[in-house]
């Protein structure tokens, strides 16, 4: 409820897109508790955990790329793959 998304924003086919749509709805946002970067990961996190099953691996690693893309976008460190 803290962010007005794009309609859609889940869907797109660009993580980056994806990415930089939650960004600005994360900027544009005065109901958010947390920074922008939180609140936007959080908005990401929480619909890949609600979809849980319902996503297609292709989605999955598509948002998943989503993050990378939004850590990019803020400047942070990616996070480290699993071998």
């Amino acid at each position: 409820n803290a962010l007005d998304l794009e309609p859609g924003v889940f869907s797109l086919d660009d993580p980056r897109r994806i990415a930089q749509s939650l960004k600005d709805s994360a900027v544009r946002s005065d109901r958010r508790k947390a920074g922008p970067f939180q609140s936007a990961m959080s908005m990401l996190t929480f619909y890949i955990n609600r979809a849980g099953t319902q996503l297609s691996g292709i989605q999955r690693k598509r948002l998943e790329k989503a993050k990378d893309e939004l850590r990019e976008l803020y400047g942070r460190p990616r996070r480290r793959q699993n071998k």
